[in-house]
């Protein structure tokens, strides 16, 4: 496919990355000339430097026979007017758009995006996504990653071992023989800063973390089995009440269980405004650092701190501030990726990653045949890769022990039909199974390669 990506941020450059790794024909376009030669510096793509809205650059980038166009820029406004000129002057088959105001995204002005007035297929709202992310942490809150694979049915769980683990020195091999109706497989491993994916006869011990596909209903099982009993949340401290705070605590205040939430915002319109946006939440207006304003919010009895303001340094400190008045956990919003290595010396519990979480969403939205979705372990070191088998897939018709793998690869779960398995060495991948692939950075490739369609296919 042609491609044409408005952006060369993070999130552009991440998705820049996928795509022309799929031999996709990607053109980057960004008005910083710095962004785009670090593009075409260090991936296979066109970069033009101009504004992404204005039709020439656009045409100049391929716009006439593009097949997508993703608009990512820092701008909503850049974003639908790109989509628009896309769509109005080079008929541009498909259009995605990065909006971040939520006032672009209420429901209730949903038609604004229909064909005859501003085309654009798919809206993507980072902070919406990135609050789905800190809900799904504080649902698993005794793991450091945790995210939904094959239609929500399998997870992969980021978990930390400690001394009190039942399954440390114990070979993965022989986990599977006591645990033998368990479905779950442990698919990487960090150990010293290295992560690997293991073989059957490597032993967990303390201080790893791991990475650890379960089947959904499996989860609580296999959290206990490795030593995390799973806990109830039933007192959270939001600091940061943004989009994403406010986020998270409406969608607190719906669920079936009742949860007690606390929002800290020091900006007082925007305190002002999540007050009136919630019912049962209370909203207290001061600084997430301050102590005494935490313990106005019950810090000290509280389950769970979720820091989520616009500042990755306020977060981190706020987590461990909230940790040492003796807060249950800390989850902390980080942007910067090199940051992400301070959270295990800070004793933070878990992170959620934006860049991360909005190219995954991307992903998802573009993907076509075989590869359905796309998920970043840690700053790049790996990739989740959710895919299709089809009929001419070398992997199709073959037993798992067959298939020649990459060794930093594995695959965690098999979707046949509407069940979802663990893999053995004797699963047969067949043609429409669904599989969920860990495959460290340098594997992509080759792991793609397994996957891919062979020319008689078409």
């Amino acid at each position: 496919m042609k491609i044409i990506i408005c952006g060369a941020g993070q999130v552009g450059w991440q998705i820049a990355r996928h795509l022309s790794g799929e031999n996709n024909d990607v053109t980057l376009v960004d008005n910083n000339p710095e962004l785009v030669a670090r593009a075409t510096d260090t991936l296979d793509v066109q970069g033009i430097t101009g504004f992404a809205s204005y039709p020439d650059v656009l045409d100049k980038a391929g716009a006439r026979d593009a097949d997508m166009i993703i608009a990512a820029t820092f701008s909503d406004e850049v974003n639908m007017v790109t989509c628009q000129v896309a769509h109005s002057i080079f008929a541009v088959p498909r259009k995605i758009a990065r909006l971040r105001a939520q006032s672009y995204l209420t429901a209730v002005y949903s038609d604004l995006y229909r064909r005859e007035h501003l085309p654009v297929d798919v809206v993507i709202s980072p902070e919406r996504e990135v609050a789905k992310a800190a809900l799904s942490r504080l649902a698993s809150p005794s793991t450091f990653d945790t995210e939904s694979f094959l239609g929500g049915d399998a997870r992969l769980l980021g978990i930390r071992i400690e001394a009190d683990c039942p399954v440390v020195d114990t070979p993965l091999k022989q986990l599977s023989e006591l645990f033998s109706t368990l479905r779950a497989v442990v698919v990487g491993v960090r150990r010293k800063k290295v992560l690997f994916a293991p073989d059957p006869g490597d032993q967990l011990f303390v201080g790893d973390e791991i990475y650890v596909f379960t089947h959904d209903k499996d989860a609580a099982r296999t959290l206990e089995i490795f030593g995390k009993p799973v806990k109830r949340q039933d007192r959270v401290v939001i600091i940061g009440g943004g989009n994403v705070g406010l986020g998270v605590a409406q969608e607190l205040e719906k669920g079936s269980t009742r949860v007690r939430a606390r929002v800290i915002e020091r900006d007082r319109g925007r305190a002002e405004r999540a007050a009136d946006a919630l019912a049962r939440t209370i909203v207290l207006n001061g600084d997430g650092l301050d102590i005494d304003i935490l313990r106005e919010a019950g810090v000290e009895r509280a389950d769970a701190v979720l820091c989520v303001t616009d500042d990755d340094k306020t977060n981190l400190l706020a987590s461990v501030r909230a940790k040492t008045a003796g807060a249950g956990m800390a989850i902390s919003l980080v942007n910067d990726p090199s940051m992400v290595q301070l959270i295990e010396p800070l004793g933070i519990d878990a992170y959620v990653n934006p860049r991360a979480t909005t190219v995954s969403s991307i992903l998802r939205h573009i993907r076509q045949g075989r590869v359905r979705g796309v998920y970043s372990i840690g700053d790049a070191e790996a990739e989740v890769i959710e895919a299709q088998v089809l009929s001419t897939s070398p992997i199709a018709g073959r037993q798992v022990r067959e298939i020649d793998m990459p060794e930093g690869a594995l695959i965690g779960a098999v979707r046949k039909g509407d069940k979802v398995i663990r893999p053995s060495g004797s699963t047969r991948i067949d043609a429409g199974d669904m599989v969920a692939i860990f495959a460290l950075s340098n594997d992509v490739p080759a792991v793609e390669a397994l996957l891919r369609v062979s020319v008689d296919f078409f």
